[in-house]
């Protein structure tokens, strides 16, 4: 986690450096129970950000919503992107930072729950980003599963596998898993590939 990429950061949205947050992100990727939610996964995301940072209308606030989007990570609960985003929002929160910017982030961080598709354009660059892995080569893609399915270990075989093809499926199932233009051109078919080729070795018996 690059510390004077924070301080930009924080000088962009006019508040003072919380250099005692960024260690606490720092530490709060590093937890030994993530294997994918990892802060290679954030470096991951900051340089697709940069790529495409041009795409964006509010770029601070889609590079804290990255910095913040997986910073709670507990893979025996559900409402991870929530108290993510809660911690976000404190945090602009605690120095006065406009509502409707706050309320923005929130949602751009709960978009992540890739519960629907992302109503709003920054919302829509950040989970592209954030699915960029969806479209990665196939090494790099099946690295993704198996971390994935190290961080969830304790869940047994056959739900795990039943669960993650669901999930999958949701993703396959979708008109466009990509909404931004470049996005949708660099990984889309690679992406439908990857998904399908995960599922029917998931529901393979």
């Amino acid at each position: 986690m690059n510390e004077t990429r924070w301080m930009r950061l924080m000088a962009a949205l006019g508040i003072p450096a919380e250099i005692e947050t960024f260690r606490a992100i720092d530490a709060a990727y590093s937890e030994r129970h993530r294997h994918y939610h990892t802060s290679e996964h954030i470096e991951h995301c900051l340089r697709e950000f940069d790529a495409s940072a041009s795409l964006a209308r509010e770029p601070a606030e889609i590079e804290l919503a990255l910095w913040f989007h997986d910073a709670i990570h507990d893979p025996y609960k559900s409402d991870n992107e929530e108290r993510s985003a809660d911690w976000a929002c404190t945090l602009l929160e605690k120095h006065g930072v406009d509502v409707a910017r706050v309320d923005r982030v929130r949602g751009h961080i709960l978009a992540t729950r890739h519960a629907a598709p992302a109503t709003t354009p920054d919302s829509q660059l950040l989970v592209d980003i954030d699915l960029s892995i969806l479209g990665a080569d196939e090494h790099a893609y099946a690295a993704f599963e198996v971390s994935v399915r190290r961080e969830y270990r304790w869940v047994p075989s056959l739900l795990f596998r039943r669960k993650r093809a669901e999930i999958l499926e949701s993703f396959l199932a979708r008109p466009r898993i990509y909404m931004t233009g470049p996005f949708h051109q660099r990984y889309e078919a690679s992406a439908r590939r990857n998904l399908a080729q995960a599922i029917a070795a998931l529901r393979r018996t």
